[in-house]
């Protein structure tokens, strides 16, 4: 009976194959995700999505599908977060986010291998999402949205990112680590308008554990370019 549960689909997704290291890891995200909600209690949803975030991220970076319902979890509640903040583009990536975790599930279910573009390919990628933060930025700050620098960034990178990321290119960390080392200085600014009183909207367990959940993404990019860049994560996604 145990041996047919080690050999379930579910069973490989979840618990097969990670280093000492990995796990250790985890447990530090998860439990930096709990001492926040600790520390400010105010927003249980905000540490939904900074759980559920990570495992998301720990997953994504296995090449596994079944993070995509994790993330699906996560999408939903962070989406609400920005909706309180009046974050808008980060509102409008939310939900592109909710709707492209489907969608990742069906991709990932067809094919097990990473991808790499050539280096031109890739340098005309990297140069197109520069262009669209430039252009997003002006339209975010005719809005009046919340530094709209930064949120334009959160809005128009991932959105490459995510595509990239569904389609199994490796090079979607490489953006990710541009978007989560931004987002950790976005979301830390904006924790500290709201101590200070400049920012009224949400709780500061909003914010809080969006910094938290951000720094964890930036650590996970990190490491990810380098497990998906080595080979680790081919034939992990499920097919089989």
């Amino acid at each position: 009976m145990y041996k047919r549960q080690k050999d379930s689909w579910l069973f490989k997704q979840l618990f097969a194959n990670w280093k000492k290291f990995e796990i250790t890891y985890i447990l530090i995200l998860l439990f930096l995700q709990v001492i926040v909600y600790i520390i400010a209690p105010d927003s249980f949803i905000g540490m939904i999505s900074g759980v559920f975030g990570v495992l998301c991220l720990i997953y994504g970076m296995k090449g596994r599908k079944i993070n995509f319902a994790f993330g699906l979890v996560q999408t939903l509640a962070m989406t609400l977060i920005a909706y309180q903040t009046h974050s808008w583009m980060s509102f409008v990536m939310g939900i592109f986010y909710v709707l492209s975790q489907p969608v990742g599930w069906f991709f990932w279910g067809q094919d097990d291998a990473i991808h790499e573009f050539r280096p031109k390919t890739r340098r005309l990628i990297f140069l197109g999402a520069f262009i669209a933060w430039l252009v997003v930025w002006g339209i975010d700050a005719l809005l009046n949205g919340q530094l709209p620098y930064f949120d334009a960034l959160n809005l128009i990178i991932p959105l490459i990112a995510q595509v990239l990321y569904i389609l199994k290119y490796k090079e979607n960390w490489s953006l990710w680590i541009v978007v989560n080392t931004a987002a950790v200085i976005y979301w830390t600014i904006l924790t500290v308008q709201f101590i200070m009183g400049v920012n009224t909207q949400g709780q500061l367990g909003m914010y809080l554990s969006q910094v938290a959940l951000q720094g964890a993404l930036l650590f996970n990019a990190i490491y990810a370019n380098r497990v998906w860049a080595s080979g680790e994560a081919d034939n992990e996604g499920g097919t089989k």
